[in-house]
Order: structure tokens, then C-alpha cells, then sequence
């Protein structure tokens, strides 16, 4: 399925201005363009995608319509008649199989508590293994922790909580030390040096990355560890519900085994909550690069038991998701491709927009272009988006860079005779991160005692927009600091009686709301029926 004609004229002016753009320098945005560009284009500043929420720690704030209504959901169980007879004892019970959840349960079993680890699907279905461009590390002479703070800080609009910050920057040497000695397969010069590259907002050349499947490789690094150590683990076994004891601290879990359709009550001396992020509840109506079990569930459970959620307002949608074929819609066509020289062209040709600005004033740009200014090309089926310019790479870097550098995304497009070393590549954004999450402190422990999170399900490292490769970065940082954490406080913690009136609680807060619903959550899987469909 090459471009069919009707796409054609306009790759045709990407062709004819491509020697000109070349030799040009395009402008950074000013700190005033780029905030009148967000508060004009970016999804987050739409009025009408937002609604308050009426229970728990977040109420009176407004949220994403299709997170309240997940919030605003009724439990899959009935907790007056739910059976808390115990079916296993563990230290540290894991959720998520991801990179958060595997760095978390082997650091945890390294410290020698009793681990078990679940996972809703099969171990590595997470979006750590479809991260594609890198990892952040400040490791090279011109670069230090320091300056990946201003950089991470400035990405997030200073919003960011500073420590959580200064834990990620300062972790990042020996998080890269440690991949390398687990068998992580980083691209290096011929001489052995780290090769680096820039992502949008960063000053320093400081993503390391294997070709443009880092995040894959980070997973297979993880899971054969996993597998290697033995860590107790069970797959296509999602939790629904956290356990509380009559305190009030987090001592377990519900879990529901998706072939048998039976439940499992696992007591715990701590949890870890790493479930990922929420792409696939598509936030204003956008297609999404997350894998298919990233339906906010750890945010649902936190929240019941007590958590409080930070910057749920604020979600990334990547700039260049794939607008064509159909069938790939949505797809991350990672920054790596303009890390290393592709530009943003418009139906005439033009380059309008620095390719290298953060996410959120790139993915602002692309919808202006498209929506405002009438300049995006249109798809058979009518969507619309702009070029990335991809045959770029070679131009710049010399003849069969991209497919050195970038082999998955030149077999992705492949597969639909589409040779992305001569035709550029059609994106408009799509939903890829969640920016916000349950709120963490430096050891990932929440404001519910011995309830640890990490990952893409924590809030406010990020603030309110994330830099590419600082998300691999923080599944590995707090995913160890929770396993941690978590591993050193059993040695405290007894086991208490198992309740869960926090359900209760939060199903009289739903009435008292006035909300009625037969809405239940976690979702677990999208429904992508027609009646479901987003």
C-alpha cells in the first residue's frame, strides 16, 4: 500500500524544497510563542475535555472526561459479600510486568524478601517494551545530573517535584552501569564510547539507545533476568483491588485470573503498584502508541484506597504517531527520527516548526498546521497530518544511516511498500504518556502506608510535560527505589487484618456525589466493539 497519487503532489513540494530547507536554520520558539501556541492548540487547554471529579482525595478538581468517568466507576466486586480468605502470603507483591515492575521485584528478591510478581498479560506487554527512541543518561564530560535536572525541570514546566526530579538525574549513571552489566546491548562508537544523541528539549547529547528498540531491549534485558533469578511470577493475572487493613495501611491484593475468571486474595507485607499509563482509555478521542492493557488500572486502585493523583490534567500526546496506512494509525514514529535531522513539512513544502522542541509545542504546532491553517495532507479516509521528512537522514548523514539507525521503523513501513529512505512518513500526534499519576515521595511511597508505586503510574516527576527518553529512565529509577523500599520495610510490618470498607467508603462518596452509574473499573481491556469504540 505505497502513497496513492492523490498524496503524491504534496511529497512531490517535500522533494523540491528538501536542498533549500537543508541549508536553512529554523528558529526555537520564544518562551511567549510557545505558551500562546499551548494555549491554543495543545488538548489540554480544551475546556470541554475536562469535567470535575465528584469523590476521593482529587474531588473538586478537573480531570480528563475519560479519567473521571474511570474514577467514577463502581468497584468489579462487591466488597459486603467479597470472601477475604487469604490464598497466599508474600514480603512484596509486585503489579505490573513492565520495566517498572521487573527492575522493582528483582532489587526487591535481591534484598532477600519473599517476592511475587503479577502481571496482567504476559510478561514485557507494557509500553517499556515499545519505547523505541532511548534512555537519558548524563554521563558524557560535557554533561552532568545537574544540567539533566534543568533540562527535566524546564521540560516540565518547573512544575515538577524537585526531589523526585533529583532522584532520576542522579540515579541515571549507575541505572545505565547497571543495565550494561545485566547484558543490555547500548549503541557504541568503534572505540567503546556511549553514542548519544539529542531529544526535543534537551541541551546536551545525552539519549543512549539500541538502534530504535531500546525500549525492547530493556525488556528482554529484564525479563531474562527475571526468569534467570527465578522471581516468582504469574501472567494473565490482573489485580482489581488493593487490601487495607483496619489502620488503613496497604497489606495486598484482589486478583482475577483472566482464563479461569476466579479471584485470588494475596496478602502482603507491601505492594508495588506499577501498572503503566492510560493510553488505551483515549483521552479526546485521540488513537494511541500504548500497548493494549494500559487502561489506568493502578490509578483506579490507588485512588480507592486513598492515594491522591497529580497532574491527571497534563497528558503527553507525542507529536508523530502515524496518520498513514490506516492500519497503523497512531503508531510512535519515535523523536529519534528528528534527533537525527528529519523535519516538519507542511502541504507546501515548508518546514514550520523547530523539530526539536519539546512535545507539547511540537504536537501544538502539527495540530495548528492541519486544523487552523488548512495546510496538513489528507489521507483517503480523510484524516489529516503533516510529512516527516525521513529521506533526510541519508542527505544528511550519508547513504543507509536510517536503516543503521532506525531498522524497525524502515520494516514497520516496509511491510506497506512504503520505502521511508525516499518518501516521508505522514504523522499527526497521538496520545502516547501520561504525564500525571499518584502522587510519590523519593521512595515511591504513597500517602497510603506500605503502598509503593513507580513507573508511568507515579505523577510528578514530569510535571507537566515529559522529555523523550526520561520515561525509561524513571521505569528503571523508581522501579529499583520501590523494590527497595518496599524490600526494607517488611522487616517492620506485621500482618493486620484484611477490609475492604475503603470500597465501601468510596461507593457511599459516589452516591453522596450524586453520581449514578453502572459504569465498574479497572476497565482491564478496551472495548473496541462498535458500541465501545473510540
Amino acid at each position: 500500500m505505497s502513497y496513492p497519487d492523490m498524496m503524491r503532489a504534496a511529497i512531490k513540494k517535500v522533494e523540491e524544497t528538501r536542498k533549500k530547507r537543508l541549508d536553512e536554520t529554523f528558529s526555537m520558539l520564544s518562551p511567549e510563542e510557545k505558551k500562546e501556541l499551548l494555549e491554543n492548540f495543545h488538548p489540554d487547554y480544551r475546556d470541554d475535555a475536562f469535567r470535575e471529579v465528584k469523590v476521593g482525595a482529587n474531588k473538586g478538581q478537573s480531570l480528563p472526561h475519560e479519567v473521571v468517568d474511570i474514577l467514577e466507576a463502581r468497584s468489579r466486586i462487591d466488597p459486603d459479600s467479597f470472601s477475604l480468605d487469604v490464598d497466599r502470603e508474600v514480603d512484596v507483591l509486585v503489579i505490573g510486568g513492565g520495566g517498572g515492575g521487573s527492575s522493582a521485584a528483582l532489587i526487591a528478591d535481591a534484598l532477600g524478601a519473599e517476592v511475587l510478581q503479577v502481571t496482567k498479560l504476559r510478561m514485557g506487554d507494557a509500553n517499556t517494551m515499545m519505547a523505541q527512541g532511548g534512555i537519558q543518561i548524563a554521563d558524557k564530560e560535557n554533561d552532568s545530573p545537574a544540567i539533566h535536572f534543568l533540562d527535566v525541570m524546564g521540560g516540565g514546566g518547573f512544575a515538577n517535584k524537585p526531589d523526585l526530579v533529583k532522584a532520576l538525574v542522579m540515579d541515571a549513571p549507575e541505572v545505565g552501569k547497571w543495565l550494561e552489566d545485566l547484558g543490555y546491548m547500548f549503541d557504541k562508537e568503534e572505540d567503546g564510547r556511549m553514542v548519544t544523541r539529542h531529544g526535543g528539549g534537551t541541551s546536551r547529547k545525552r539519549m543512549h539507545s539500541a538502534r530504535d528498540y531500546s525500549g525492547a531491549e530493556i525488556m528482554r534485558t529484564l525479563r531474562d533476568e527475571v526468569q534467570n533469578r527465578e522471581v516468582p511470577t504469574i501472567e494473565f493475572l490482573p489485580a482489581v483491588e488493593l487490601l487495607l487493613t483496619e489502620e488503613g495501611s496497604c497489606q495486598g491484593a484482589v486478583l482475577y485470573d483472566l482464563e479461569t475468571e476466579e479471584y485470588m486474595v494475596i496478602r502482603a507485607k507491601t505492594v508495588i503498584l506499577a501498572t503503566g499509563g492510560f493510553g488505551r482509555i483515549h483521552v479526546s478521542g485521540f488513537p494511541t502508541t500504548n500497548h493494549y492493557g494500559a487502561t489506568a488500572d493502578g490509578l483506579v486502585m490507588a485512588y480507592r484506597a486513598g492515594a491522591n493523583l497529580l497532574f491527571m490534567d497534563s497528558t503527553q500526546f507525542h507529536p508523530t504517531g502515524a496518520a498513514f496506512p490506516e492500519q497503523i494509525v497512531g503508531l510512535l514514529i519515535t523523536e529519534k527520527v528528528r534527533g537525527l535531522g528529519a523535519q516538519l513539512v507542511n502541504n507546501e513544502g515548508e518546514q514550520f516548526v523547530y523539530p526539536l522542541e519539546t512535545r507539547d509545542a511540537e504536537a501544538s504546532a502539527i495540530i495548528r498546521e492541519c486544523e487552523d491553517r488548512g495546510r496538513g495532507i489528507e489521507t483517503p479516509t480523510g484524516m489529516k497530518g503533516v510529512w516527516l521528512d525521513s529521506p533526510m537522514i541519508d542527505q544528511i548523514h550519508g547513504k543507509g544511516t536510517l536503516k543503521k539507525e532506525l531498522p524497525a521503523m524502515f520494516r514497520q513501513f516496509d511491510r506497506f511498500d512504503i520505502d521511508i529512505t525516499e518518501d516521508p512518513i505522514l504523522i499527526y500526534p497521538t496520545l502516547h504518556y501520561q504525564n500525571g499519576g499518584v502522587e510519590i515521595d523519593a521512595s515511591c511511597e504513597t500517602r497510603v502506608k506500605n503502598l509503593f508505586v513507580a513507573g508511568e503510574t507515579s505523577g510528578g516527576v514530569h510535571g507537566k510535560n515529559r522529555l523523550m527518553g526520561n520515561s525509561l529512565l524513571d521505569v528503571l529509577v523508581f522501579g529499583r527505589r520501590a523494590g527497595r523500599a518496599a524490600a526494607e520495610r517488611v522487616r517492620e510490618v506485621k500482618f493486620g487484618k484484611l477490609s475492604l470498607d475503603h470500597v465501601k467508603d468510596y461507593n457511599r462518596g459516589l452516591e453522596e456525589g450524586g453520581v449514578e452509574t453502572d459504569r465498574v473499573s479497572p476497565m482491564l481491556l478496551p472495548d473496541y466493539s462498535a458500541e465501545g469504540s473510540f
